[in-house]
């Protein structure tokens, strides 16, 4: 942590796309739902960490939209996997309050498992300490999904006479997105060697800053993340204007 720069120039919300689980296992000769249960546990240390140094959010992308057309048994490997961790969430939930963080389910839950639908509920804390640490696990979540989903709430207060069309802004539509509430993420972090953003926070990250590397996830550290977060701070960060040495 003594190698992070100072505060004015961290990132406040960092969004995490967990890739490479499957190339983990394969290396090792392993099957890939190794690669998934050692990135779970990944996700917990990289979770606790950015809590340790001060972020103000983060998103990690666990399970896509896109991700049921995988083989039956790793998606079921998958649903496993979130519903162990989802139970001891829910069971340390008050202890995560009391030290500062909250987590979230974002994403199309009614498509998932019954009992994961209500663990991702219960999960969920009214955040009374609204300086706390708001943890997203994205499950069955598209950004292009999110967008939609946003767009039919909208039609439907439209609709009921609730909204008119001409008062519909950016901000309206970040209003029914489900971060809802949370800066949009200043960091998005992609390991694995791939360089896209593979349908994540689609409107969220118009102006993130993305950093990519080949280490696959399950070999992701507190180091490489304090590498991105250097990198980060680097960035001449514009947002369509002028820094002050273009002028």
């Amino acid at each position: 942590m003594s190698n992070l720069p100072p505060k004015e120039f961290m990132p406040k919300h960092v969004g995490l796309i967990m890739d490479g689980n499957g190339r983990w296992a394969r290396e090792r000769g392993l099957d890939r739902s190794a690669g998934h249960a050692e990135g779970a546990k990944v996700m917990k240390r990289i979770m606790d960490y950015g809590h340790d140094i001060g972020l103000s959010a983060m998103t990690f992308y666990a399970f896509s939209t896109e991700n049921w057309k995988r083989p039956q048994h790793e998606v079921d490997v998958l649903m496993d996997l979130f519903k162990d961790y989802l139970k001891e969430a829910d069971e340390t939930k008050y202890e995560r309050e009391k030290r500062g963080f909250y987590l979230r389910v974002i994403g199309d839950i009614s498509a998932l498992p019954l009992e994961l639908q209500l663990l991702a509920k219960s999960v969920q804390l009214v955040m009374k300490d609204k300086s706390a640490m708001v943890v997203n696990l994205a499950i069955n979540y598209g950004g292009q999904q999110e967008i939609t989903r946003a767009c039919r709430q909208i039609a439907e207060e439209v609709k009921k006479g609730k909204l008119s069309p001409k008062d519909i802004t950016e901000e309206t539509i970040e209003s029914h997105l489900y971060t809802a509430g949370l800066p949009a993420p200043d960091l998005i972090i992609r390991p694995s060697g791939e360089l896209r953003l593979s349908n994540f926070l689609t409107w969220q990250s118009a102006y993130s800053e993305l950093w990519f590397d080949n280490i696959a996830w399950p070999d992701f550290t507190p180091d490489d993340l304090d590498r991105a977060i250097m990198d980060y701070a680097k960035r001449d960060r514009r947002f369509g204007g002028l820094s002050e040495k273009d002028h």
